[in-house]
């Protein structure tokens, strides 16, 4: 089972989650990563859940359109939206409040 490490404000949070889980899902029905991951549609067309991932990134699929649109720029410093990611791998990602995190370019 993937172990998932996820930061925001200064903290850690940890643990395991079945192969194939999606963390907006899991936080949707109040499992891990819930109550600390903010999103908000979970279909890629707001951004809220946006993630810098800090390691585990060689596991993960190429960025979608979605990915590619909601990103644009922020893509090269790592972030990726976890509504569409479904995890196989452990991961490690990092949650920065929407007012701190670098501008998205229009794309």
């Amino acid at each position: 089972m993937p172990l998932i490490t996820f930061h925001k404000n200064g903290q850690t949070f940890q643990d395991e989650v079945k192969a194939g889980s999606n963390l907006v899902v899991r936080a949707g029905i109040k499992q891990y990563p819930y109550p600390h991951l903010t999103y908000q549609c979970g279909m890629g067309k707001c951004a809220t859940c946006a993630c810098r991932i800090i390691a585990g990134a060689e596991n993960l699929p190429p960025p979608n359109w979605k990915e590619k649109k909601q990103l644009g720029d922020r893509l090269d410093q790592g972030y990726r939206l976890a509504c569409q990611l479904w995890l196989e791998h452990d991961l490690e990602l990092e949650q920065i409040p929407l007012a701190a995190a670098p501008a998205v370019s229009a794309a």
